[in-house]
């Protein structure tokens, strides 16, 4: 019952015609980041959805690519945002929703940590949307927070392109040979969600002095901060 229910869902998904459920991955990836979609509709769920239908090394690197290009084309919209109107983003409509708690950790999290506060975002639930603002509104250079971003990125969209794509082969090459083989790529993908979340969650924690309000001199580490700001 639950190999059948499973092999049609990804029947269904590789149905979708591949040019279409790679730029539907891409744009999702380039809205998740531009227009704080991603808080609604996690960018990881699609780009997941989308890898099961990727079953050639041909087809996952043209995702890959795709929800790459997404991401780098979203966090540069919303890097532009933040230059363009800072600290009214979070007086806005959309900001208002969000929450000046959330806002204000993404700005102590960028003025101590700088670079790298780019780099971790990407896989910290909710950061990934504010922090490229945030950014822009700090008075980071774009090409310091392009070098930053660019390489998380890749290794975001690649591991869960990758995860998607493996998890739908096996299911596949096991389903009609293996009675267990719905049970087992349901947990394959508890095992993929479990392993995101033990990655989240040991980010947040190593990351809470730079996250939390008083938890680091923020004069301090404003300076280091400050030389990852060149334009």
């Amino acid at each position: 019952m639950l190999t059948d229910l499973l092999g049609w869902v990804l029947d269904a998904i590789q149905a979708i015609d591949p040019a279409l459920r790679t730029v539907v991955a891409g744009l999702v990836m380039a809205l998740e980041t531009s227009a704080l979609i991603g808080l609604v509709v996690p960018g990881d769920v699609v780009v997941l959805a989308a890898a099961t239908g990727a079953t050639s090394v041909g087809s996952a690197a043209l995702l890959t690519a795709a929800v790459l290009t997404g991401a780098l084309v979203g966090e540069s919209i919303g890097f532009g945002l933040g230059r363009r109107f800072g600290p009214a983003l979070q007086t806005s409509r959309l900001g208002r929703l969000l929450g000046d708690e959330h806002w204000e950790r993404a700005r102590r999290y960028v003025q101590r940590r700088g670079g790298p506060a780019v780099f971790l975002s990407r896989f910290i639930p909710v950061l990934h949307s504010t922090v490229p603002m945030i950014a822009g509104t700090s008075g980071f250079g774009y090409r310091a927070f392009l070098a930053w971003t660019a390489p998380a990125c890749l290794l975001w969209s690649a591991a869960y392109v990758t995860a998607g794509s493996f998890a739908a082969t096996v299911f596949r090459d096991l389903a009609s040979g293996l009675k267990g083989a719905g049970l087992l790529l349901a947990g394959l993908v508890a095992l993929v969600a479990l392993a995101g979340l033990g990655v989240k969650t040991l980010l947040v924690r190593n990351e809470r002095p730079y996250l939390e309000p008083g938890a680091a001199d923020d004069d301090a580490a404003g300076l280091v901060a400050g030389a990852h700001r060149a334009h």
